[in-house]
């Protein structure tokens, strides 16, 4: 065999390893005792105590059937990586499913471009920078962070990430990223916090301070939606109380119920709807 053959061969031996692993399997290198340090010797295999389901996890054929109609809701989504690992890893383990599987199911799509990016940044744990557009500012400003999890809060996807300058941890809104993620070289070590419930646990602090109280006229769209969000209320005084977690999001949207909605407080949601309102009729002059 000519040797440009032997390179191609160790070059596809290296992608299906890496192939493997991105499958999220874990591969152990073991060396031979007479030739320590020769790679041509090496031996590779899959440790099942890193890779079996823990003894206290077992599924029914019902349950396995449901996972796999989870990862054919995202198969054509930004997490079709993940469900597509761990259904290897069922199947791997020989977790059968209920028959017969469904040939349909829903799915869900992640709209936020810098979704995917950022997610291969954190598997990968990379530093990534992007620019920020903060509200109010005209402008847009880098920001450079470890990202630490993807969490979806009242519809909305955020990012809680390090910045690496001051050790601080923040939350973007993925919404308000202008730019495409730029993914570093540089590394950061995995996170000894629980990154993703420390951000919904924030977020969700976030959205119980903030209550807006909102004269709703009856019968009518806004009336019907903001009705039935989570945690609407209405008050002694026939006002409907409504959590919020970022003002200038939800003054855009109580802005395009025009007339139906009235914001009685807080007075900054209050101005932000106004002033939304005012530069709606001023650009329609």
């Amino acid at each position: 065999m000519h040797s440009g053959d032997n390179a191609n061969l160790e070059r596809q031996f290296e992608r299906d390893k890496d192939d493997v692993r991105e499958l999220g399997v874990p591969l152990e290198t073991i060396e031979s005792p007479e030739q320590a340090g020769n790679n041509h010797n090496l031996r590779y295999r899959i440790p099942r105590a890193d890779y079996e389901l823990p003894e206290d996890i077992s599924f029914s054929a019902e349950e396995s059937t449901l996972l796999g109609l989870a990862a054919m809701v995202w198969r054509e989504g930004s997490l079709s990586e993940e469900s597509r690992r761990a259904m290897v890893k069922l199947r791997s383990l020989g977790i059968a499913t209920a028959e017969p599987v469904l040939s349909y199911a829903p799915q869900l799509r992640v709209r936020d471009q810098s979704f995917e990016p950022l997610r291969s940044a954190l598997d990968k744990r990379v530093v990534v920078s992007f620019d920020y557009l903060k509200p109010g500012d005209q402008t847009s400003s880098q920001r450079t962070v470890a990202p630490l999890a993807l969490v979806q809060h009242q519809g909305r996807w955020h990012l809680y990430a390090k910045d690496p300058a001051t050790d601080l941890f923040k939350t973007f809104l993925l919404r308000r990223i202008v730019s495409p993620i730029r993914a570093s070289k540089k590394t950061f070590e995995e996170s000894t916090i629980d990154a993703a419930t420390r951000a919904l646990a924030e977020l969700e602090a976030v959205w119980m301070s903030n209550v807006a109280v909102l004269n709703v006229e009856p019968g009518t769209d806004a009336a019907t939606r903001l009705s039935k969000r989570r945690g609407a209320r209405t008050s002694a005084t026939a006002a409907l109380e409504l959590h919020f977690t970022d003002l200038n999001i939800f003054a855009d949207e109580l802005a395009s119920f025009g007339p139906e909605v009235v914001v009685v407080s807080p007075p900054t949601l209050r101005t932000a709807v106004i002033e939304r309102l005012t530069r709606t009729a001023a650009d329609h002059g």
